[in-house]
């Protein structure tokens, strides 16, 4: 393994945070990475929002059915994107999980919940007065880890094939 194997194969999604801020140091360069990702014909269609503001993060946490958690981060993150753009949802993503490995290589958690095609999508634009020429990808709720769960994960030999798939 290496060094970028290894952060990945580390990376799990927190749910719950200590009360520490991040340094604004982390947050910018995990930004930069964020905008660094690869992204369909070099079209870039991100904007990315940050939001600190205790209130403000109550209210995200409120609007996300699956964000209760986002109440008690440091950071979230907003990822949108250009609805027009033919591959938005997979810049988007890019971006975001770019995002998550940046936090991650700093010891911060995270954890990604769905923006696309939401019901909350519209209405985080509009409370973050964001154009209308954008949508909403995803959040990421970042902190320092209060408390650490590991999800079990399905072995690789049951995830893979090679040349042609091979039912068993």
């Amino acid at each position: 393994m290496n060094v970028v194997t290894t952060l990945i194969k580390s990376r799990h999604s927190v749910r719950k945070y200590k009360p520490d801020p991040l340094d604004e140091r982390v947050i910018q360069d995990a930004l930069e990475c964020a905008s660094l990702a690869p992204t369909a014909r070099n079209v870039q269609p991100w904007l990315f929002g940050v939001v600190r503001e205790k209130q403000m993060l109550k209210t995200i946490a409120g609007l996300a059915p699956n964000g209760a958690f986002i109440a008690d981060c440091a950071a979230c993150f907003l990822v949108f994107c250009e609805k027009k753009e033919l591959y938005y949802l997979e810049d988007g993503c890019a971006a975001t999980e770019n995002l998550i490995l940046a936090l991650h290589a700093y010891g911060v958690s995270s954890c990604w919940v769905a923006g696309d095609k939401k019901e909350y999508a519209d209405p985080f634009r509009k409370l973050l007065n964001v154009p209308e020429t954008y949508t909403l990808v995803s959040l990421v709720a970042a902190g320092m880890p209060a408390e650490i769960t590991i999800a079990p994960k399905k072995l690789l030999k049951k995830l893979v094939f090679f040349e042609q798939f091979k039912k068993e």
